[in-house]
């Protein structure tokens, strides 16, 4: 399980990295176009919201898992003064993309709110996309894995079907490195809840686009940031491609819009199933902050 458990950080990582170059371009054709079939890591171009980064670094969500796979990593278990303190200072000044829920948080923590009361209003998937370091340390301990993601992801983003968005990626997270093929972990995590009914239909819609074309399936979903659109996309890629992690992650690259928050997401449950022989060396060698998140992986018991 431990090959699979680190697998699945780095893919989510990877897939991050992989998204740089396209991220919130919406139109699939112009990703083709202009920056062809994106199947390595690419620099994002100077007219984007990332043109402080460099190929192989991360988005934003990307720089906050990161944040949180220290904090992890140091501690030994989930603090959540710690990984505020760290998130708190990395984006007040951080040079990169500052999403609304990253600037209504820091307002909130600014106005002396603690970090359980600091969320933003958010109902993006970019929250619940960072928790694959904490399904990596609590991979033997649901409720503790559970209690945790709700934390971490209240932090930042409260709105309406978050939560429920970010319990139901962790049990199937953890459903998956327990032995369960990723359809089985998508149906317990339904049987189980998604209190959210809108985020539920979605969810079990998507249940059935395997067979789809990637492209339509997620523009129908919404290649959008918000939960209820990002998320069946989630649940489509790891049907689709549950056999091919370098394909899914590709696929969901070129279909556009929130790729990134899409593929942590898409990558961490591919990379629990598949393992890391599944992830392409040239990815996780080109990612600058990959000997980090080793050393880092190899500190959390």
């Amino acid at each position: 399980m431990n090959d699979n458990a680190q697998a699945m950080v780095l893919a989510s990582f990877a897939a991050d990295a992989l998204s740089l170059g396209a991220h919130w371009i919406y139109d699939t054709e112009k990703i083709a176009h202009d920056l062809g079939r994106v199947d390595r890591l690419l620099a994002p171009p100077e007219k984007s919201y990332h043109p402080t980064k460099k190929r192989g670094e991360f988005t934003h969500y990307g720089d906050q898992a990161l944040l949180l796979l220290q904090s992890v990593s140091d501690k030994g278990r989930f603090d959540l003064e710690d990984f505020a303190m760290r998130w708190r200072q990395f984006s007040s000044i951080s040079t990169g993309y500052l999403d609304h829920a990253t600037k209504d948080t820091l307002r909130h923590f600014s106005e002396g709110k603690t970090p359980a009361q600091s969320g933003s209003a958010s109902t993006d998937l970019g929250g619940p996309a960072r928790i694959a370091p904490l399904v990596f340390r609590f991979r033997d301990d649901l409720d503790a894995l559970l209690a945790a993601v709700r934390l971490q992801t209240a932090m930042t983003h409260s709105g309406p079907g978050v939560a429920d968005g970010a319990h139901f990626l962790a049990r199937t997270a953890y459903s998956i490195l327990h032995g369960a093929s990723i359809r089985e972990a998508l149906n317990l995590a339904l049987e189980q809840g998604v209190a959210d009914i809108d985020l539920d239909l979605r969810l079990r819609k998507a249940m059935d686009t395997a067979d789809r074309d990637t492209g339509q399936t997620i523009k129908e979903f919404g290649q959008m940031c918000a939960i209820n659109a990002a998320l069946p996309g989630v649940v489509h890629l790891v049907l689709r491609y549950g056999d091919n992690l370098r394909e899914g992650l590709v696929e969901n690259v070129m279909a556009g819009g929130d790729s990134a928050a899409r593929g942590m997401a898409a990558g961490m449950l591919l990379g629990a199933a598949c393992g890391r022989e599944a992830i392409p060396d040239e990815w996780l060698e080109g990612m600058v902050a990959f000997a980090e998140i080793r050393q880092l992986l190899a500190g959390i018991s």
